[in-house]
């Protein structure tokens, strides 16, 4: 997110809320309690930002079903509390909202999605999400300054694993490395079909809503989407292509999702339209970055 904002604000002083770590590279790193509205509207009454980028969450699918209630309280409960503190203390602020193309969820068997798709989240993430995002919709009427930012999956360079591009590409650097932790290359369901796109260029929209948001209609929601479904499957053997190894698969079960979609795709017309947003990054691009990430990683 960082060089994305460098670029587009380059006289601005960006800061960093962080839970307990310092974030490089920021002109500032500020311990924020996000359960903490006292706290959190002194540190804003303090800091007088123009603008707050909100992207903390608990952001894990398959975990959100081990912990449904720590996902809504990252999720919504902390939303909520940030956005009221932004309210009493600067509420000429703007805020931009990370929330995610999954609350869309079982409505993408209908064909792609746009921002006025119902909400038919299908886990304790995407729900979570979805309540905080209809939340900060009616806390416009309010007078809360707000945009809310709806990309569909998206992968790069430092992601943690748990999610399938990481884990994919983690095990075949392992592979091609010699280590294998098992015989077989371990997958969950390969015949779906998502709309993934790169982070940075995620980031880029991200960039573009703060850069452009006085232009906007308070309030706004706006989905992020490369408008393609690639196949999982698909995208393995784009990474062990690379790779240059063939590998046995197996499909295990603990890593097959409930109530899962098979095809998820989403309409970025009014991305493109409101922020002149579109991809960047060539797909074939994206993947050797986030595989060349892990050939770092596991040296």
């Amino acid at each position: 997110m960082l060089p994305a904002l460098r670029a587009a604000f380059p006289q601005a002083r960006l800061i960093a809320g962080v839970h307990r770590r310092a974030a490089h590279g920021w002109d500032e790193s500020l311990a924020l309690a996000l359960d903490d509205e006292a706290g959190l509207r002194a540190a804003l009454a303090a800091m007088r930002p123009d603008a707050v980028l909100h992207l903390a969450a608990q952001a894990n699918v398959p975990a959100s079903f081990h912990d449904p209630g720590g996902t809504r309280a990252a999720n919504l409960d902390a939303t909520v509390t940030l956005a009221r503190a932004m309210l009493a203390a600067v509420p000429e602020a703007r805020l931009v909202f990370a929330s995610t193309g999954e609350v869309y969820g079982l409505s993408f068997r209908d064909g792609p999605a746009n921002e006025d798709t119902p909400f038919q989240p299908t886990n304790p993430y995407a729900e979570a999400k979805a309540a905080a995002d209809t939340a900060l919709g009616e806390m416009a009427t309010q007078g809360l300054r707000v945009v809310r930012m709806r990309p569909l999956n998206h992968v790069g360079p430092g992601q943690s694993p748990g999610y399938v591009m990481t884990d994919f590409a983690r095990q075949v650097a392992l592979f091609e490395a010699g280590r294998p932790e098992h015989p077989s290359l371990r997958v969950g369901a390969l015949d779906r079909w998502r709309d993934f796109l790169d982070v940075r260029d995620v980031c880029h929209g991200y960039a573009l809503a703060l850069a452009r948001f006085d232009d906007l209609e308070n309030g706004v929601a706006i989905n992020l989407a490369s408008g393609q479904a690639r196949r999982v499957g698909d995208m393995l053997e784009g990474l062990l292509a690379l790779a240059g190894i063939r590998p046995s698969i197996e499909q295990a079960a603990a890593a097959l999702r409930p109530n899962d979609v098979v095809r998820t795709q989403g309409d970025a017309a009014r991305a493109r339209a409101l922020l002149g947003w579109a991809p960047r990054i060539e797909w074939g691009d994206t993947l050797r970055a986030v595989l060349d990430d892990w050939r770092g990683r596991i040296v």
